[in-house]
């Protein structure tokens, strides 16, 4: 897989927006101030890369602080969704949308700048799901919510981990051309999180073997 070949700017900037807007939403919805919702909506929108350059791959200064676009990105999506967010808010289908877009966005991101550092395949898409998936992470924390990620619920972090592992198949295995490639994964994770939402496919708690078998004694007590 070529290594050289780096993904154009506007798609990070996709990514940025459209994950900014969901914590500009969430800030809206729970009647945050200015200052509220530009904080959530930067947490939201930056907090994966931050988690990306900060954390893992250590490159120096993160690309989000060293190119104004970043924040640039943050502000629209945070003036956008002031201006015409309303049935944004009222609709819990559409953020799930704007979500799942941002999701596959992110974790193309990720996966590319892990490989392009060096990084081996399991540790790039170990950081290319943190990416897709931190900054909903961080807007959750913020706001005092048991994170989505790890919640049972519909497909989200799976959907993100199946997203980064599609990315390199595409462009190694199917031999395309690495923006094709990155954008048959946003689709191919976009399309997950939809079938999840609209078909209700959902995780389920993991319960531990010996409590569940405790359980079934107390419901069946032995007959004497």
């Amino acid at each position: 897989m070529d290594h050289g070949f780096e993904l154009p700017l506007y798609l990070d900037l996709f990514a940025v927006f459209l994950m900014a807007a969901t914590g500009a939403i969430e800030a809206i919805r729970r009647k945050f101030d200015m200052v509220g919702l530009l904080g959530l909506s930067l947490a939201t929108g930056l907090g994966g890369a931050l988690m990306r350059d900060g954390i893992f791959l250590q490159a120096g200064v993160p690309a989000v602080v060293r190119n104004q676009a970043y924040l640039y990105a943050v502000a629209a999506a945070a003036g956008a969704c002031v201006l015409f967010g309303r049935r944004a808010v009222l609709s819990e289908r559409l953020v799930a949308l704007v979500d799942a877009a941002a999701l596959g966005a992110y974790a193309v991101v990720g996966m590319e700048k892990s490989l392009a550092f060096g990084l081996d395949f399991a540790p790039a898409v170990l950081v290319g799901t943190v990416n897709a998936c931190g900054g909903g992470i961080l807007r959750d924390v913020l706001v005092r919510e048991e994170p989505l990620v790890f919640r049972p619920g519909q497909f989200y972090a799976m959907a993100a981990l199946l997203g980064c592992l599609t990315y390199p198949l595409l462009r190694q295995d199917a031999d395309l051309p690495p923006l094709a490639a990155a954008f048959g994964t946003i689709i191919v994770t976009f399309a997950l999180r939809v079938l999840a939402i609209t078909r209700n496919w959902r995780t389920t708690p993991v319960r531990a073997a010996g409590l569940l078998h405790r359980r079934r004694r107390r419901r069946n007590p032995p007959v004497a």
